[in-house]
């Protein structure tokens, strides 16, 4: 009888522990990103994000990122999610053209923000704002909703400084109604990836591109581009980290706590911040270490006036009405909302 109960012992023992390690083991989470992990945004916001999250819920979750496209294309990440392929994704929204037309504001050119971080905050209170807008993006849960600081132009063979400079110039663009600014600004928008923009500008089959800083020092654009134009009335990209709604539903009270209090709002800043607006400071000291000066200019601001009322102004008012012609009445509030928090 002794025996049998050192036996019964040891058996309750074992089923305790192992219970124990069970409860102990993390909830692991995927994250789909279309970046390689040593990147610029990656290092400086998703990465940091993701052990932030880890810390915050006491190990009881860990983000497993599946940098470079392993886990989902990138044009494919928000339906991966949306499918249960990936827990979380990391989304260029820009590859969802039609997908939230209405958040798609936020890519009009000419907007006053001037930064990233400025950016989010404004794109993060028209999601929180409009329900309409909540709506559109409804198939997955949202968790971050930031932008990219507004893109500049940087050119191969001269610095442009006014209007009358960009007449005929083959230049990269990202799509949207940023492809009709750049038609009335007088340049020929180009269709081309970005990792392709080296070459072109090396063989001279476009003289520039729309840029960010933090693509910069990941494609080398240092070497090929030399001019850098800023405070242009460009437009800005959105992107997203989304999670699965049913895995979301899924995790417990105090994580999803956890989790929320790192992402909002603030966690948009964050990313914008970090994604984007470190770059800028850094970027051409890491230029110069690498043996290339890239020339700065800033536009003033009476001749950014002019590109926005040659090339901006017809693009806002095109875009209201195609939106009012497709239902959405609210187009031009949300136009204006964004101008008004843009410009705070």
């Amino acid at each position: 009888m002794k025996r049998i109960g050192m036996l019964m012992a040891l058996v309750f023992a074992s089923v305790f522990i192992g219970a124990s390690v069970t409860l102990a083991a993390p909830i692991t989470l995927s994250l789909s990103d279309q970046n390689p992990d040593t990147s610029w945004g990656p290092m400086h916001s998703t990465q940091i994000w993701a052990k932030k999250i880890e810390e915050a819920t006491q190990g009881k979750v860990k983000i497993q990122i599946y940098p470079n496209q392993t886990l989902a294309k990138g044009n494919k990440n928000w339906t991966a999610v949306k499918d249960g392929i990936a827990d979380m994704s990391w989304n260029s929204m820009t590859f969802y053209t039609g997908l939230a037309p209405l958040s798609e504001v936020i890519s009009l050119p000419g907007l006053p923000f001037k930064s990233a971080e400025k950016g989010s905050e404004v794109l993060w209170k028209l999601y929180s704002t409009f329900p309409q807008v909540k709506k559109e993006l409804e198939d997955n849960h949202i968790l971050i909703f930031y932008t990219s600081d507004v893109f500049m132009l940087q050119t191969s063979k001269k610095q442009v400084k006014t209007l009358e400079d960009m007449k005929g110039m083959q230049i990269r663009t990202v799509g949207g109604p940023i492809v009709d600014a750049m038609k009335a600004l007088g340049a020929s928008p180009i269709a081309l990836s970005m990792p392709d923009c080296y070459i072109a500008m090396q063989k001279g089959t476009i003289d520039g591109m729309m840029s960010v800083w933090e693509a910069i020092p990941g494609f080398r654009l240092y070497e090929v581009a030399k001019y850098v134009t800023t405070n242009v009335p460009f437009c800005a990209a959105p992107f997203s980290v989304a999670i699965n709604k049913k895995k979301w539903a899924s995790l417990p009270k105090d994580v999803q706590d956890a989790v929320t209090g790192l992402s909002g709002m603030e966690g948009s800043k964050f990313f914008g911040r970090g994604y984007f607006d470190s770059a800028v400071a850094e970027v051409p000291q890491i230029a110069k270490e690498k043996g290339y000066e890239l020339n700065l200019y800033a536009l003033p601001e009476k001749e950014r006036q002019r590109w926005i009322d040659v090339g901006v102004k017809p693009v806002w008012e095109a875009w209201i009405k195609k939106m009012e012609s497709k239902g959405y009445t609210d187009a031009r509030k949300v136009l204006e909302f964004v101008q008004k928090e843009g410009a705070q």
